[in-house]
């Protein structure tokens, strides 16, 4: 069982990471006038028994409510993706401050278990 836990968070590290990568490189190919906003990622964990389970119209309801508040919260604030397990959702969001993510939460009704600022990014191409 801790091998298969280990295994299913390497695999979720390995895709976040991938996305911010990805993220990283369509931002920076953008010429603009102006500096843009320092957006911070995040990594939240969120503890929801049964999380695995959720039929898709569950979880596009929940993918709904959470794009209204984003759209109401304005800038500051994106969500990226969210990888769903068994009993958890793991979340990536670029943010200004963790503070705007638990607003997020509070507003739209999800739970925050914990949240991770994510530093750094590396691959195997960062092996090259």
């Amino acid at each position: 069982m801790k091998k298969s836990l280990t295994i299913n968070l390497f695999f979720i590290l390995t895709l976040i990471l991938f996305s911010m990568s990805h993220l990283h490189a369509q931002n920076s190919g953008s010429a603009t006038n102006q500096k843009p906003t320092e957006l911070k990622t995040f990594l939240i964990e969120r503890d929801i028994l049964g999380a695995g389970l959720m039929p898709d119209s569950v979880l596009k309801g929940i993918s709904q409510k959470s794009c209204s508040v984003l759209k109401e919260m304005g800038k500051g604030i994106v969500w990226v993706q969210s990888y769903v397990t068994g009993n958890k959702i793991f979340c990536v969001y670029r943010a200004e401050k963790e503070e705007l993510l638990r607003e997020h939460a509070q507003k739209g009704g999800f739970p925050i278990t914990s949240i991770t600022q994510i530093n750094n990014i590396i691959s195997p191409k960062t092996a090259e």
